[in-house]
């Protein structure tokens, strides 16, 4: 695949994808911009058009994780719930036509997000 940033969330604790995990992609230059925004599906994967490439541009980039939310609706109880919250991934597109993976790893007292193939 060519072009495009993809986003894939897997709770490690309980090995699941993270279906229903709240994200938004947002370009940061030359001022902040929402590319997408959305749920992810059962495979832990965002379905939007931003995966094939579209409004992506090459600069800085901040994805979006509302972790917390999400942990609290799977059932997580409160002492797990309070450490993470909404979790910031910065990164830069230096090359449009490669495509960005980014695997997001989670459990409630930790996070491991990196570029994926």
């Amino acid at each position: 695949m060519a072009g495009g940033v993809s986003i894939h969330g897997v709770d490690i604790a309980r090995g699941i994808a993270a279906e229903g995990l709240f994200v938004e992609l947002h370009a940061l230059e030359p001022e902040r911009r929402l590319i997408a925004a959305g749920r992810l599906g059962a495979n832990g994967q965002l379905d939007h058009p931003s995966v094939r490439g579209e409004g992506i541009v090459a600069g800085p980039h901040e994805v979006l994780f509302h972790l917390g939310d999400w942990l609290k609706a799977a059932g997580y109880s409160a002492r797990e719930t309070a450490f993470l919250d909404l979790v910031p991934f910065r990164f830069v597109i230096g090359d449009v036509a490669q495509h960005y993976h980014l695997p997001f790893k989670f459990t409630p007292w930790g996070i491991q997000l990196f570029r994926g193939v």
